[in-house]
């Protein structure tokens, strides 16, 4: 193998792997990128865990074929180095593979690419359509909630549910669920309802790949006994990622959603989240609780430790109803109002012991319901 690629072209595609890359690895070869030349006249790269894999390509000048496995951490922090010019990829003796750039001439280690596993075919059924930027908006506004316990397997991806007409996204932990929905879609390659549980780790690197498609542009999903596959176009290539599907049921979430939250207060996004942001500061450092108190006109926030002291903090809000108390962890609470996107947000509460719900005041261009459980203070 040999090709010559820009720098800037490589390092773009490398850096999109690095997520996917394992670190620490009982399987050396996991820790490498495979590169290959292509006929076409690209350089083909590809990066695995064994349950996500990410396939990209970079334009190429191929003057031999063939390809070989290059130690993704040190390729990515080499190329880094190295000016915007033109650089060469040899495969020499042994899988060492030289890499030139102007005057530096480096040599590292590889290994065969014999010994890289075989990466998941996009398989050949007819694949959904799914608009690029609603998904990533649906994405973003909801993978902070999928839960990080490994013991909790089928909570550590979100739901994904296609009508020919809808797009829903869920994710909760336990203690809180986000639901959006996009029902102002027409979705081609979808008959009836179809259910994917996409991984959190895959939700990460869709949501990065996603940030590269362009204007208008679609996303191609699929998936055969093993994998959920994701194809996208961007700037004349196609990036693929697969993941592993993971087995199991998904909770009822639709049985969480709250139905008879009539206590309804409005307040503006950036007020509530500095005012819980400095009350947070003195909050169980364990639990990141703070106390919700509302009355006429007013939202009070409070929180206590014995350790660092105490703060409360006013708003003046739109509120009529009965007085009530209600504790939520602020962290949960911050995190929505981070991800929401809108000026002003609804707090719908039923009683002390009922879950919250909050949800943007305008509604749109997504239904958009955050529901948090609350805590005993």
């Amino acid at each position: 193998m040999e090709i010559t690629v820009r720098k800037l072209d490589l390092l773009k595609e490398l850096l999109l792997m690095q997520g996917v890359v394992e670190r620490k690895t009982t399987i050396p070869i996991l820790a490498n990128v495979l590169v290959e030349a292509e006929a076409d006249g690209r350089a083909r790269l590809a990066a695995t865990d064994l349950d996500l894999a990410i396939e990209t390509s970079c334009a190429a000048k191929i003057k031999k074929s063939g390809g070989c496995a290059i130690p993704a951490r040190k390729l990515i922090e080499y190329v880094r180095l190295l000016p915007d010019a033109e650089l060469t990829l040899k495969l020499m003796e042994n899988h060492w593979v030289q890499i030139r750039c102007g005057r530096s001439n480096t040599r590292m280690v590889g290994m065969s690419r014999e010994n890289y596993p075989a990466l998941p075919t996009f398989p050949g059924a007819t694949p959904a359509k799914l608009p690029a930027e609603a998904l990533r908006q649906m994405i973003r506004r909801t993978i902070f909630a999928i839960s990080s316990e490994e013991s909790r397997y089928t909570l550590n991806a979100a739901l994904l549910v296609l009508k020919p007409e809808s797009m829903t996204l869920v994710a909760t932990d336990g203690h809180r669920l986000a639901h959006i929905l996009d029902d102002a879609v027409k979705l081609e390659g979808v008959s009836g309802e179809s259910k994917f549980l996409v991984p959190k780790k895959a939700m990460l690197e869709l949501q990065t790949l996603l940030e590269e498609v362009p204007e208008g542009g679609s996303v191609l999903l699929a998936r055969d006994e093993t994998h959920l596959y994701f194809r996208l176009p961007t700037d004349g290539q196609t990036r693929m990622l697969s993941a592993r599907q993971l087995t199991g049921q998904f909770p009822n979430y639709e049985a969480v959603l709250p139905k008879e939250n009539k206590r309804t207060v409005s307040v503006r996004t950036d007020e509530v989240g500095a005012a819980i942001r400095r009350v947070s500061q003195f909050a169980d450092e364990r639990s990141h609780a703070i106390r919700l108190r509302l009355e006429t006109d007013k939202m009070i926030l409070t929180s206590s430790s014995s350790e660092s002291g105490e703060s409360d903090e006013e708003l003046e809000v739109p509120y009529q109803g009965e007085p009530m108390v209600i504790g939520f962890n602020s962290q949960y609470l911050l995190e929505f109002l981070a991800a929401t996107g809108s000026d002003e947000v609804l707090f719908e509460l039923k009683d002390e012991q009922s879950a919250g719900q909050l949800r943007p005041k305008d509604g749109a261009p997504y239904q958009y319901r955050y529901v948090v459980m609350p805590m005993r203070i």
